[in-house]
């Protein structure tokens, strides 16, 4: 059993539901401030429903792969990586804009939060609606993105799964940790950290997605002759030889195989592949330059005067 493709979704969830982490405690941090620890049954309802409400956008994702594949079965081998290409676009586009857009937004996380919770306090008669609905919005959104990761490397199995499970539970621990315990953290170095492997983690699905779009597209052309000038780049079809990727940038098969141990985990954490194309490596070197350059520079702009990002807190402040 191949444990290795269970890292990226462990990677995805454990920084994910770390961001979640932090609404639920700092929501709970205000709620005790407030005298209104009545209302942690709704924060604890939140964060089970948004579990659920992901888990079953997960199960629906899996249920719309098979109904999909099923329509044509001669047509499987087509629908498949067409369906893993689908998802894995989806996944880059959901993954790159919370890389850069929330990084921005969660200089003022804590700040969004309280305002958020001091409005739904307001509403006494709806203020346990108002805590439920922030806490669910929260889990939701991070757990959406997990399940599009997830659905774009469905033929991996459960393992995937796995990861995902094993994400949310050191992320619940280090929720944990930090209000609970008042254990001090530095989370803008956790965030950081956790945003350059992502960002390596998300320019590898590009490389995995023109893989699979490749493939679909050599399936559909090998099915019959009317669809052979699909492939307008090919010597002949083999398994080294891409159909619309272009020449063969490296072939490091015989060096490090990626089927093997240590290729197989940089397969499964970063997309390496053995054989790599010319689409793929500019694909891979543009994402860098254009992604990963918005995100360093996110991360590195200066914060505005008077406003103190959250991750330069000492985590026990949050129980202030």
């Amino acid at each position: 059993m191949d444990f290795s493709t269970a890292l990226p979704t462990f990677v995805i969830t454990l920084r994910e539901g770390v961001e979640a982490a932090l609404v639920v405690g700092i929501v709970m941090a205000l709620l005790k401030k407030a005298k209104a620890t009545r209302l942690n049954g709704w924060v604890y309802a939140g964060v089970g429903v948004g579990i659920a409400v992901s888990a079953l956008i997960g199960v629906l994702f899996s249920w719309l792969i098979q109904a999909l594949g099923a329509i044509n079965p001669q047509y499987t081998s087509v629908v498949e990586p067409l369906l893993e290409a689908t998802f894995s676009v989806l996944a880059i586009a959901m993954l790159s804009w919370m890389l850069i857009w929330m990084t921005k937004q969660a200089r003022f996380m804590k700040a969004q939060v309280e305002g958020a919770v001091t409005e739904a306090l307001k509403s006494n008669s709806h203020a346990g609606w108002g805590i439920f609905s922030l806490i669910l919005i929260a889990v939701v959104r991070e757990g959406f993105e997990t399940v599009l990761f997830i659905a774009a490397n469905f033929q991996q199995g459960i393992i995937p799964s796995l990861g995902a499970i094993a994400g949310i539970a050191v992320a619940a621990m280090i929720g944990v940790l930090l209000f609970k315990w008042g254990v001090k953290i530095n989370i803008r170095e956790f965030f950081q950290v956790m945003g350059v492997l992502l960002v390596l983690i998300v320019a590898g699905l590009v490389v995995t997605a023109l893989h699979n779009v490749d493939e679909a597209v050599a399936n559909l052309a090998n099915s019959s002759r009317a669809s052979e000038s699909l492939c307008f780049y090919y010597e002949r079809f083999t398994k080294i030889h891409s159909c619309i990727l272009g020449p063969m940038v490296w072939n490091t098969a015989k060096i490090l195989p990626d089927e093997k141990f240590p290729g197989v985990l940089l397969k499964a954490l970063f997309g390496y592949r053995q054989h790599l194309y010319l689409v793929q490596a500019v694909a891979y070197i543009l994402f860098l330059l254009t992604v990963g350059g918005l995100y360093f520079r996110s991360i590195t702009a200066e914060s505005p005067r008077g406003k103190t990002p959250l991750a330069q807190k000492p985590a026990g402040s949050a129980k202030e």
